[in-house]
């Protein structure tokens, strides 16, 4: 076992969001995004199989989909999605995410 002091381990950047591998094994990867108010990472996909969670663990923002969809995302609210299909993060006050992918890519 081992314990990550996540807020005290990573911290947020002004210019873009910032982002901090967590762990990575053969059968997962856990990285920990932080966006400060406005930032974003853009709705995006993998031509892979597997899929993903997104965990707002703080701050305010929206998860982003295909097309244009936005849902909102507050500390609590997970998102689980295929690897393949499209998604994103908005964040409208300062957010930290913590995302895992598996298997990892």
């Amino acid at each position: 076992m081992k314990k990550i002091e996540l807020f005290e381990a990573h911290g947020f950047k002004d210019l873009t969001f910032s982002n901090y591998l967590v762990h990575e094994s053969e059968f997962m990867k856990v990285i920990n995004f932080n966006f400060k108010a406005g930032q974003k990472l853009p709705v995006h996909s993998h031509d892979l199989e597997g899929e993903l969670t997104l965990t707002i663990l703080e701050g305010e923002g929206e998860f982003l989909g295909a097309d244009g969809a936005a849902m909102p995302a507050r500390p609590g609210d997970v998102l689980v999605s295929e690897i393949a299909e499209p998604h994103g993060v908005r964040a409208i006050t300062d957010m930290r995410v913590l995302v895992t992918i598996a298997p990892p890519i």
